[in-house]
């Protein structure tokens, strides 16, 4: 057989056909990585109300007001550490980089335990964010130059996918320690024994070994050959404001089910403890499940209709989805029924930006441009958030609805990007 034959054979077979045990290796350690960089950020959603209650000597006003504040400071923590971190992982290799961000979001988040005032928090919270916004980055670089190009999609949207089950395990925490919350802190140290691992079993790519020895050694992690050069720069942008609007709606739009379940049953005569324990469940529990199927779903889609297409249909399905969940279930029953396709779609979408973002870049540009993009999204879904608050203070689910509606930019930005969808990584 012909080595063109042999090719044709590979890319006709299932996508698993002929990927390795180390390609399955990076991938679990990838994905163990991202698990707990979701439960980072997800345990002081699921615990901020306690959180914040406790410190402020239980001013329900100033619980609201912070708590959307602190989500802010970790969305500027995130974006410093990606573009900071994902600069480092062109330069320096992503192994090592990702044994820094690692241990850097593991000690930040042992650390709140101890926290007895604001300002603890909110330095805490933007260092555990440094080292999660960096370490995606870093992994969803890695799998995609590890994996084959027919396997690509699938295995970032499976790696992007496992964000369920730290959502999962924050969300069981949360409900295990209920109003003792520093102790779901101590759980975010564990990431920390992952190191041993990555140091020991994930190598360097060759696409990164060949760039650091060849002509562009020197740009290798380069902001200004990313932001002057016109090829990548128009990506850089676009990617940008595809993330703000994943990232301004997931924390805005997707993690307000929680809060609309637990004033729907607060109305309804239910204790605020029962409702608060219903919530995280319905939340953590029954839509994140609907969500990780999205997320598992996207690469495979990608795979079959494109990039371009997939993104534009789950940002009009969202915006469809969510003004039914806010108005049409009447009872907790309903909603816990019509919650997992409310995850499905707003937060399906995220496994995009694992699987387009590294494809849109050169190696010597990879880390660097897909933190550039998530990142850089988060720093400009602050004033989203920060706006948010104040919107779902008269009426939670009329926010919610009216802040449904920047799904639509993402569908004009997904407009003026490029398809990638059968390519080779740039080089």
């Amino acid at each position: 057989m012909s080595a063109t034959e042999a090719t044709t054979e590979a890319e006709s077979g299932p996508w698993w056909k002929g990927v390795t045990r180390y390609q399955w290796l990076v991938l679990l350690i990838a994905s163990a990585g991202w698990v707990f960089d979701v439960y980072e950020g997800q345990i002081f959603n699921l615990t901020r109300h306690d959180m914040l209650f406790d410190l402020l000597d239980g001013d329900e006003v100033g619980v609201k007001k912070y708590g959307d504040m602190f989500l802010g400071i970790f969305l500027l923590g995130g974006t410093a550490g990606g573009l900071l971190f994902g600069s480092l992982a062109d330069r320096f290799g992503r192994r090592a980089v990702m044994v820094v961000t690692i241990l850097m979001y593991s000690i930040f988040s042992g650390l709140t335990f101890f926290a007895t005032e604001l300002w603890h928090v909110a330095a805490l919270r933007f260092f555990v964010a440094m080292g999660v916004g960096g370490e995606w980055a870093v992994a969803a670089s890695l799998v995609s130059e590890v994996f084959p190009k027919k396997a690509r999609a699938h295995a970032s949207s499976i790696f992007h996918a496992t964000s369920v089950p730290g959502t999962w395990i924050a969300a069981t925490a949360a409900i295990i320690v209920g109003t003792n919350w520093r102790y779901a802190y101590l759980i975010g140290v564990l990431p920390a024994l992952l190191i041993l691992w990555v140091r020991s079993s994930v190598k360097e790519t060759d696409q990164w070994k060949k760039q650091k020895e060849g002509d562009s050694a020197d740009k290798m992690g380069s902001f200004q050959d990313l932001l002057l050069n016109k090829r990548w720069v128009g990506r850089a942008i676009g990617g940008v404001l595809l993330a703000a609007v994943g990232l301004g709606t997931f924390w805005s739009v997707t993690v307000a089910s929680q809060d609309l379940v637990r004033e729907r049953l607060i109305g309804q005569g239910v204790s605020s403890e029962q409702a608060a324990s219903s919530a995280k469940f319905a939340y953590g529990l029954i839509q994140a499940l609907g969500g990780g199927i999205g997320l598992v779903a996207f690469g495979p889609l990608c795979s079959r209709l494109g990039r371009k297409t997939t993104f534009i249909a789950f940002h009009i399905l969202s915006m469809i989805i969510v003004p039914i969940t806010c108005y049409v279930p009447q009872t907790y029953a309903q909603l816990l029924c019509i919650l997992p396709l409310y995850g499905f779609f707003t937060l399906g979408i995220h496994a995009g930006y694992a699987v387009y973002f590294p494809e849109l870049f050169p190696t010597h540009l990879r880390a660097t441009g897909t933190s550039f993009c998530f990142n850089g999204g988060r720093l400009v879904a602050v004033p989203v958030l920060l706006y948010s608050g104040g919107l779902k203070t008269a009426d939670l689910a009329w926010g919610i609805t009216m802040l449904s509606w920047l799904f639509a930019l993402g569908i004009i930005v997904m407009l003026f990007l490029p398809e990638t969808k059968g390519k080779e990584l740039p080089e």
